[in-house]
């Protein structure tokens, strides 16, 4: 399978090889490296090596294969890195430093320091705030909602 790719994407360029990168996977849909800048070693980075910016972009027939391959390196990290958990995590544009989409799969443990989802987390303003939210979403979804 031929992949689209980008020809200044530091991503491509790791999946064509032109980049060095510490590979821990590969199959036919994705390849998995170690982040260059890891919160914590066994951080790994998982890319469809078709070029595709943001979560939103993946074709549906290759969200289960990318994300049955992060659910296996999961495991893999946890155990590689005797981690009590792992944190996993997609940006979308917002924070993400190369614009190809990549699943960090980074090793926990309690005590770490990692805070939360690294940011402060707010309450909504009561009920109402919290149904108009709801309402958005569920409207932004279509009428194809079950039980609507």
């Amino acid at each position: 399978m031929m992949a689209s790719q980008e020809s200044d994407c530091t991503f491509c360029r790791i999946i064509r090889g032109e980049l060095d990168a510490a590979v821990v996977f590969e199959d036919e849909v994705s390849l998995a490296f170690l982040d260059v800048r890891p919160l914590f070693p066994g951080h790994t980075l998982l890319v469809p090596k078709d070029h595709h910016e943001t979560l939103m972009d993946l074709p549906p027939e290759l969200v289960g294969p990318l994300f049955k391959n992060a659910q296996m390196l999961g495991r893999a990290v946890a155990q590689a890195m005797h981690a009590e958990g792992i944190f996993t995590a997609i940006n979308n544009r917002v924070s993400q430093s190369v614009p190809h989409l990549h699943v960090h799969i980074v090793p926990r443990r309690k005590g770490d320091g990692l805070k939360g989802f690294f940011w402060p987390r707010r309450r909504y303003d009561g009920e109402t705030h919290v149904e108009r939210v709801r309402s958005a979403i569920r409207s932004a979804i279509g009428e194809g909602w079950p039980g609507r």
